[in-house]
């Protein structure tokens, strides 16, 4: 028996246990395989190691997706949770070329895969308050939100958890070190059935702009002459 004499169900299994880049190579092959890609019940799951592999066309997004991981290990991590007024022009033209790239993704997730349970960041230093409020907006079924060294994430993301966050279960903010011990103590005040986990972030020093780290150094220098 050929492959594509197979009925819809058992390729859509076969599929399922391909990698994104071999699903894409054999769906090149015909027109029923392309068929098969294509269906959004295939992407249910989707993990990526790299804001790169978000601009690729190797997958589908649509409302069957409902576990979503971008985690970005790669040593130029630590060049994008540099605080902004501290990187030299090197390391502000490479940020430059994918800022945008993980919150622009995120808001096509926000438009068309309202049924996320489930998502992961790590290591994405350009996502922002406003991209995770929208998310928790338009995903109301979100059940767990992990993460982790996402440096511009602060409190706010704590308060649309509090205002929006009527389904999540499940917390993590850990290494975010714009997050504060009093957010923390307020999302498990108003929030009591999430499990809340922030591994160092409200001990870890949070970014400061040079005039207020300025303030800081002299009062700590006062502090130490008293």
């Amino acid at each position: 028996m050929h492959i594509t004499q197979l009925n819809r169900e058992c390729l859509l299994h076969l599929f399922s246990f391909l990698d994104k880049n071999s699903r894409k190579s054999l769906a090149k092959t015909c027109h029923k395989l392309l068929e098969v890609f294509q269906d959004p019940l295939l992407w249910s799951l989707l993990n990526f190691h790299s804001p790169v592999e978000l601009k690729k066309d190797n997958f589908i997004l649509g409302p069957a997706l409902k576990y979503l991981s971008i985690c970005w290990y790669s040593e130029r991590v630590k060049m994008c949770n540099i605080e902004d007024w501290m990187k030299n022009n090197f390391q502000k033209d490479f940020c430059n070329r994918h800022e945008n790239t993980v919150n622009d993704f995120l808001t096509e997730v926000c438009n068309r895969c309202p049924n996320l349970l489930s998502l992961t960041l790590s290591g994405c230093g350009h996502v922002t308050d406003n991209c995770i409020l929208l998310l928790l907006k338009n995903c109301p079924n979100l059940k767990t939100l992990k993460l982790e060294n996402c440096v511009r994430i602060t409190d706010q993301t704590l308060e649309a958890v509090i205002l929006y966050g009527g389904s999540l279960r499940t917390l993590h903010v850990d290494f975010c070190r714009n997050v504060t011990q009093t957010g923390l103590e307020r999302v498990r005040e108003k929030c009591p059935l999430v499990i809340l986990k922030a591994e160092r972030s409200a001990n870890m020093i949070p970014d400061n702009k040079p005039e207020k780290k300025l303030v800081l150094e002299k009062a700590s220098r006062k502090l130490v002459q008293l």
